[in-house]
């Protein structure tokens, strides 16, 4: 079955599928046997009839599939499908799109897309529990290397040694998914912190946390959210809500 790996590239087959989805209806629809015909050729137009009919059913499957694999866990159902990511405002000049999501046990999972790639998602079978990465050329937008380390039964040192690889000026993606602190050292939370975070110093279980920062900055970044569970008022559910983020990064 087709695959769609950014959303643009959904977006054109879709509006082909439509055409095509009119041109079929429109064969249908005109074309009938003669009462004078003969066996024969009622036959064949029986037959492609069949052949029409099926087609048609089968481009609406492959249509309502591959809308599901780009669009997943109904990420965009509320939205058109107009900007880079599917997100709400186009990105000015030498700015890259992205669209981060956290992760829940109520079916959410982690999903990254980054100037309309979808670079980490469930479909992708590259999204874990604990922290989800993306790293991307700051430049060039290209995409280096993705990863995903269990914060819960894991060991943190595999993630204070992904964290010491990072190069200068690489864009770091992250989004938790069930549990994303309780492995978590100082170490790591200072080297978290160096990236720009705000919130990294202070994760704990639970906490559904996305962020994008940058090795080399000296500021904190602007793109980051964190939701945390009220153990008091939240006792059934004990998960917060899916945390989306979505923004345009300058290009350096």
């Amino acid at each position: 079955m087709t695959q769609f790996t950014t959303l643009s590239q959904f977006k054109i087959q879709a509006g082909k599928a439509q055409v095509d989805s009119r041109s079929l209806i429109t064969a249908l629809v005109s074309t009938h046997p003669s009462p004078t015909m003969r066996p024969t050729g009622v036959h064949r137009v029986v037959g492609t009839l069949f052949t029409l009919a099926g087609t048609w059913f089968l481009l609406q499957t492959e249509l309502n599939t591959s809308w599901k694999s780009v669009a997943e866990q109904s990420l965009f159902e509320s939205q058109e499908l107009l900007h880079k990511c599917g997100n709400v405002q186009s990105c000015p000049p030498n700015h890259f799109a992205f669209k981060i999501i956290g992760g829940t046990r109520k079916g959410v999972r982690p999903f990254i897309c980054f100037d309309d790639v979808i670079v980490m998602s469930v479909m992708r079978n590259n999204v874990k529990g604990g922290l989800n990465f993306a790293l991307v050329n700051g430049t060039t937008g290209h995409l280096i290397k993705t990863a995903y380390f269990n914060m819960w039964s894991g060991d943190v040192k595999h993630l204070v040694a992904f964290l010491k690889t990072i190069q200068d000026g690489t864009l770091v993606l992250v989004a938790s998914y069930d549990d994303p602190a309780t492995k978590m050292n100082d170490e790591a939370r200072t080297m978290l912190t160096n990236l720009g975070s705000s919130y990294a110093a202070k994760l704990r279980y639970w906490d559904n946390w996305v962020f994008l920062g940058q090795k080399g900055r000296k500021d904190k970044s602007p793109f980051e959210k964190l939701m945390r569970i009220d153990e008091e008022t939240d006792k059934e559910l004990k998960l917060p809500v899916a945390l989306r983020m979505e923004g345009c990064v300058p290009q350096k």
